[in-house]
This record gives C-alpha cells, sequence and structure tokens, in this order.
C-alpha cells in the first residue's frame, strides 16, 4: 500500500518551500529576533511557531479551520492582544530598554525561554491568513485513494521542516547583522533595527 503519493509530492515540496521562504510575518520576526538575541536563543521562538503552524495545518485537514475562519472574532483577542504584545516589545527594543534589548554595556538580555517559546506560538496562530492560506492549499495535496492516516504525517513533517529551514534562513542573517553591528559598538542602532522590524510585525498581525 502506498503511504503518499510521490506526483503530488513532486509539486507540494517546491510549492511549499517556496511559500515558506517569502518573507512573511514570521519570518520577519525570525530575523529581528536573529538580530537581538541570536540564533540560540530565537530558536526557542521557532519551536513555539512551528508547534504553532502544525496545530493550523492539522486543523485545515480536519475542517476546524474552515469553521474557525468563517467566525473570524474568534481571532481578535488573539490578534490584537498578540499585536500589542509585540508592539511593547518593539517600542522597549528601540529605546534600547526592556527583555528583548540588548543591554548598552554588557549586551545580554533577559527574556525567558517560555516567553520566546509563546511569542512564536501566538504569532502562527494568531495570524486569519495564516489559516486562510493553509485552507485553500493544503487540501488539494490530499490523495483520497490514499488514507489520511498515513500521508499526513509525512505532510505535515515536510512542512514543518520547510518551515524550520526558511526560519534559520532568516534568523541567521539577523545573528549575522548582530555580529557586524557588535562588533562596531552600534549596540543602540541593532536595538533600533530590531525594534523597528518588531513594531512593523505587531501591526501585520493587528491588520492582517
Amino acid at each position: 500500500m502506498d503511504y503518499i503519493n510521490l506526483s503530488i509530492l513532486a509539486i507540494f515540496i517546491p510549492t511549499f518551500f517556496f511559500v515558506s521562504i517569502t518573507p512573511g510575518m514570521c519570518m520577519t520576526l525570525s530575523l529581528s529576533m536573529g538580530m537581538s538575541i541570536g540564533l540560540k536563543r530565537t530558536m526557542n521562538m521557532m519551536y513555539g511557531e512551528l508547534l504553532g503552524v502544525a496545530l493550523v495545518a492539522l486543523s485545515s485537514v480536519i475542517g476546524v479551520a474552515t469553521i474557525m475562519y468563517n467566525y473570524p472574532s474568534i481571532f481578535l483577542v488573539l490578534k490584537y492582544a498578540g499585536g500589542l504584545y509585540l508592539l511593547y516589545l518593539g517600542i522597549n527594543m528601540w529605546l534600547s530598554r526592556g527583555k528583548m534589548a540588548l543591554n548598552l554595556e554588557s549586551c545580554s538580555f533577559s527574556i525567558s525561554n517560555k516567553d520566546l517559546f509563546m511569542q512564536g506560538f501566538v504569532t502562527a496562530i494568531a495570524n486569519p491568513k495564516g489559516w486562510a492560506f493553509f485552507i485553500a492549499l493544503l487540501p488539494p495535496f490530499i490523495d483520497k485513494n490514499i488514507p489520511l492516516t498515513f500521508q499526513l504525517p509525512a505532510l505535515l513533517f515536510i512542512i514543518l521542516f520547510l518551515e524550520f529551514f526558511s526560519l534559520m534562513i532568516y534568523a541567521s542573517g539577523g545573528n549575522i547583522l548582530r555580529k557586524l553591528l557588535k562588533d562596531s559598538s552600534n549596540v543602540k542602532l541593532l536595538n533600533k533595527i530590531s525594534g523597528t522590524l518588531m513594531i512593523g510585525v505587531a501591526f501585520w498581525l493587528a491588520l492582517s
């Protein structure tokens, strides 16, 4: 018995890679965090974001996402609360203060791994466009002749792998900029750039 349709998979992988690597809300967040707290700590945000993506993708297949998308009020609390929190962090980073801003003397930060994880998770699940995307794009790649229990885990693994790979690229780019700016003692500039990106993600989330 086939576990997945290889001809569908040949189209599925490049399609989702293009979608994942395209600059978006989560990728911008990853870039910002790579700049502010470094690649290693940013991975905690990635784990939360991947869990959120897995939840949204799974929900779109079993039909829950369609129900939620038809009731946009469900997203309002998460969307605006998440946006306000990211705005708060971004402003503090821009002012070189708060948990995620680099300290001007010691270049240290105090945000916990749990906070980073939750930030990634909320950003992933609070974006209505993300739900709409999975509702529209994922179901056509499901082969009705193969049991869903066989192909869904494989497709979900591929989605998460491509998403993680893309997040790593953006976070690594941010981390390189972080090192360059720190070596030049431009810690204030680093905080302003990463803070501006964070504020941008906040408005992106609230207005999406």
